[in-house]
């Protein structure tokens, strides 16, 4: 029996990337899938958005696990085509034990409301979009877990001036999902359905690999390349690392889903390499 053997659980940003790891991690655990995805670029956001073929792909891929998965192009920002597709989802598997709120952008360099709007759309409203599809859903036990990002924790980083207005969207939008998933916790606490955010740190996906996030880590360079910016990279962790992988979160997003932390609920869980205690050291108390 796999860890979360039986369950089904809706991923949103489920093409590639983190989302295509968590499918993958938790099929190979036992779990169903309903996934959804935008398959279409955004324009405020520079590096190419995700494709039907990244999707049909992470089907295939689940599949291959000999596990379901039910997929649909939705845009996150789409509440009534968020309700959509899971409903059309849980409606062929039967049921809903979980959900991971994952899709989001990083449009830096960017300047304007436009970036600024669609940041926060996709990455807070996205969340809070899946959240309200999915509890009709959830009976005793379920677990949704939502991405945040160690930078929105830090401030100075992503919300800086260097960053652009769209980085600002984006900081505001994982701090937002920070406090609205432990009032939600909170809230859930009654019902024993447990909501936890997971923040990574430099994490390699194409949020990461993209000429707009090398110019922030590089500035001393006019055309930065990945090579250049890798280098750099580190500067983010404790632990001398450029990155974690996609993998690295999906195993805490496994724990989180599966009954193991039945217990488990209001958490900000860093998957960052010491990224946060290397920026805000814990003082001691006496």
């Amino acid at each position: 029996m796999g860890r979360v053997e039986g369950k089904v659980v809706f991923i949103t940003g489920a093409a590639r990337g983190q989302g295509r790891a968590h499918a993958l991690r938790l099929a190979a655990e036992g779990a169903d899938i309903i996934g959804i995805d935008i398959c279409e670029d955004i324009e405020s956001n520079s590096y190419p958005m995700s494709s039907r073929e990244d999707l049909d792909e992470t089907v295939r891929l689940v599949e291959k696990l000999d596990r379901r998965m039910i997929a649909s192009v939705a845009d996150v920002r789409d509440r009534a085509a968020v309700k959509a597709a899971l409903d059309a989802g849980v409606a062929e598997l039967g049921h809903l034990d979980a959900v991971v709120a994952n899709a989001g952008i990083c449009p830096l360099g960017t300047a304007g409301g436009g970036p600024f709007l669609d940041a926060l759309q996709v990455d807070f409203a996205g969340v809070m979009n899946a959240v309200e599809a999915a509890i009709p859903h959830l009976q005793e036990g379920a677990s949704i877990v939502a991405t945040g990002s160690l930078a929105a924790l830090l401030p100075g980083s992503v919300d800086n001036p260097a960053t652009g207005s769209g980085g600002l969207g984006y900081s505001l939008a994982k701090r937002f999902i920070a406090s609205f998933m432990n009032d939600l916790a909170i809230t859930l606490a009654p019902q024993k359905i447990r909501a936890n955010t997971v923040h990574p740190t430099n994490c390699n996906t194409d949020l990461l690999n993209n000429d707009s996030m090398y110019r922030i880590f590089r500035p001393d360079l006019e055309q930065p390349t990945r090579d250049d910016a890798i280098v750099a990279f580190p500067a983010m962790q404790a632990m001398p690392i450029p990155y974690v992988e996609p993998e690295d979160i999906a195993n805490t997003v496994l724990f989180l889903v599966s009954d193991e932390s039945r217990y488990v609920t209001g958490m900000q869980m860093r998957i960052d390499a010491g990224g946060y205690v290397k920026s805000r050291p814990q003082q001691p108390t006496f």
